[in-house]
């Protein structure tokens, strides 16, 4: 069965073929299209020469079916989607720092991180004692 990608707000299919496609907002607040690789891990981009980002600099993400902010509620740095994988829904949080490779799939109260910068965002490692106190 293949993954599946869907906005948090809308349930809205975020991709087609081998490509997750969102909607970026740069420093400058100008806007593009950026597409993801879909396999977890995999940090690899696209997006149209035109849309200029910097290194390391924070891309607001949005769906591009219902415009909703893509956030996460907890960290202003990462960003937060639905992944289904043979029937089972998952919590997939990345980072929206160019550049940062950090991405979290949360099932229930496991996490899976991934990537060489993952060991920046300590939420997922606490207990669930202390991090009601950070939900915003």
């Amino acid at each position: 069965m293949e993954k599946e990608y869907f906005c948090p707000s809308c349930s809205g299919y975020l991709k087609i073929t081998d490509c997750i496609i969102l909607l970026g907002k740069n420093q400058k607040k100008e806007h593009g299209f950026i597409i993801l690789h879909p396999e977890v891990g995999n940090y690899t981009s696209r997006r149209h020469p035109s849309f200029k980002l910097e290194p390391y600099e924070a891309i607001e993400l949005f769906c591009p079916l219902c415009h909703a902010s893509l956030a996460s509620d907890f960290d202003d740095n990462l960003s937060h989607l639905i992944l289904q994988e043979k029937g089972k829904n998952f919590d997939i949080y990345f980072s929206k720092i160019l550049g940062e490779e950090s991405t979290y799939l949360v099932n229930g109260g496991k996490v899976t991180a991934t990537g060489q910068h993952s060991d920046r965002y300590t939420y997922f490692k606490m207990s669930d004692k202390f991090k009601q106190y950070l939900k915003k």
